[in-house]
């Protein structure tokens, strides 16, 4: 998805965040973006009642700007997060397979060298872990050290094939688990940026707010435009 010329300008600003500055969202993004515009609009009637409790009028002019950053970055996320679950179903769906098979080796591993310590001792230590990266590399070593000692394999009936099938299903989903991984740190990566893009709008929100508020707290016509719609209802 290409971005919008507001986002690669602001995009240096928003990065800047510190993660300890990062705010929560606590209502819808669209939501957010809508009543921070119509906020725009409402303040610039007061500028000059504004301007003398001290508001950087730069704030109000920055509004339009970092909500259509904002609204970008929400974009971006959205579209990350819906690309993710394509590499997370194919691997749900090919990894019962290379479990069952990891399972049935190192089973027929164990009972063909249960007379040999050193054998045995390596079969129990690729069995260690039960994780997605563990399942890949218990393939790939399983397969190797069954290669190596065939005779032992094939003595007890062992399928030889059942190696290359191993050795086979590893690299196909050592490539499944890096798409996979790679999908879920670049949808990281997105919403990160997105809850910072809301937070620098939210920055000059809150700032306009406070000083509409404090300004207006005898005009109650005027300060209600300083409050936000969605918390009121």
């Amino acid at each position: 998805m290409s971005t919008t010329p507001e986002y690669d300008e602001l995009l240096p600003l928003i990065e800047a965040i510190q993660p300890a500055e990062v705010m929560i969202l606590n209502m819808p993004v669209a939501v957010f973006i809508q009543e921070a515009e119509y906020l725009g609009h409402w303040c610039k009637d007061d500028q000059e009642t504004l301007i003398r409790v001290g508001l950087d009028w730069e704030l109000v002019n920055s509004l339009p700007i970092r909500s259509r950053a904002c609204s970008q970055a929400q974009a971006l996320w959205m579209k990350d997060s819906k690309s993710r679950p394509k590499s997370m179903q194919d691997w749900k769906e090919k990894s019962p397979e290379a479990f069952t098979l990891r399972d049935h080796m190192i089973h027929s591993f164990r009972f063909a060298f249960r007379r040999h310590e050193n054998l045995l001792k390596t079969v129990n230590e690729i069995a260690e872990g039960n994780s997605n990266s563990d399942l890949v590399q218990d393939l790939n070593d399983l397969s190797l050290l069954g290669k190596a000692n065939l005779d032992l394999l094939t003595g007890i009936g062992f399928e030889s094939e059942l190696l290359d099938t191993a050795a086979l299903l590893a690299e196909n989903m050592t490539n499944l688990l890096a798409a996979m991984n790679s999908e879920h740190k670049k949808g990281r990566e997105s919403v990160i940026i997105r809850n910072k893009a809301y937070t620098y709008l939210k920055q000059a929100v809150d700032e306009i707010r406070i000083c509409g508020k404090f300004a207006f707290r005898h005009n109650p016509d005027r300060q209600k435009g300083y409050a936000s719609d969605h918390w009121r209802k």
